[in-house]
């Protein structure tokens, strides 16, 4: 179901496919409720006025088009990276189909970008968070955009520790959790990081509690 959304709307993702979504995770509750979680935050972003936003696994690209609309340009830099190449193109086609301004590169996390280290101002990340078997987090292509291993945590667990390194000193960090990646621990490992959080959006979705939650110091 659409989100209805006052002050900026869904990005059109009708320039992709079936066959496409075959290789990249479509938009789903996940993603409907992240956008509508930076809506909601749209005030606290304005003010915290961000000049450089990285969404890291950018899927479709839907997410990041989403805040490109929602802030504007404003001299503001939007970039994603995913580890797919389905999915990188497919963020690119939909920046362009929707006359965003997004640079989208094909690389894990922030591999290849350590110029932008203690530079981000608002990281997003909807991570591949549903609990598989460990094999199936080394797997490529559609496999990738969910398999979370143990807890659905290992590749949340990865990225934690260089969270400090990546974020600017005043910068927003926004991730997708479930229930079973065990919100409270992943708290407990960004505050012993030194950030607060804030819980921005909470639903249940089939059979899934989906959280956003944001992170600041």
């Amino acid at each position: 179901m659409a989100s209805e959304l006052p002050h900026a709307k869904e990005p059109l993702i009708d320039h992709l496919t079936s066959k496409d979504f075959q290789n990249v995770y479509e938009p789903a509750q996940d993603s409907f409720l992240f956008i509508d979680s930076l809506q909601k935050d749209v005030d606290n972003l304005k003010a915290l006025n961000p000049k450089i936003i990285l969404e890291i696994g950018s899927g479709s690209g839907f997410i990041i088009t989403f805040i490109s609309q929602l802030l504007g340009t404003n001299g503001r830099y939007y970039m994603s990276t995913d580890i797919n190449p389905h999915a990188a193109l497919a963020s690119s086609k939909t920046s362009d189909r929707n006359n965003a301004n997004v640079d989208v590169i094909n690389t894990c996390f922030i591999q290849g970008l350590e110029r932008l280290k203690g530079s981000i101002d608002v990281l997003l990340f909807n991570p591949p968070y549903v609990p598989t078997p460990s094999e199936e987090v080394k797997e490529k292509g559609i496999v990738a955009s969910w398999a979370g291993g143990v807890d659905g945590r290992e590749v949340i667990d990865k990225l934690l520790p260089q969270i400090m390194n990546i974020l600017s000193e005043k910068a927003f960090f926004y991730i997708v959790l479930v229930q079973e990646n065990k919100p409270k621990q992943v708290i407990s490992i960004m505050h012993s990081y030194g950030f607060q959080y804030q819980v921005v959006g909470k639903r249940k979705a089939f059979n899934e509690l989906l959280y956003i939650i944001k992170f600041y110091r």
